[in-house]
């Protein structure tokens, strides 16, 4: 699956997807998941503004790592 990339974002801007993905990864990690280096790249992208959140989320849902109830 290719990842469409969008106009990168400030730092000032950054802020807020550090926050979700931070969050996002506290969960898993507390639930005893662990995030793969593919999703952990993808999170990077998605804090960096490459992609957007509906990019990001149908990626890791994409992904062979992730399983579903």
């Amino acid at each position: 699956m290719t990842v469409e990339t969008i106009n990168p974002i400030s730092a000032i801007e950054r802020t807020r997807p550090h926050r979700e993905v931070d969050f996002a990864g506290g969960n898993v990690r507390h639930e005893g998941g662990i995030l793969s280096d593919k999703i952990e790249q993808l999170n990077a992208r998605y804090i960096a503004g490459e992609i957007d959140s509906d990019a990001l989320t149908g990626a890791i849902l994409a992904s062979p790592s992730v399983q579903l109830p």
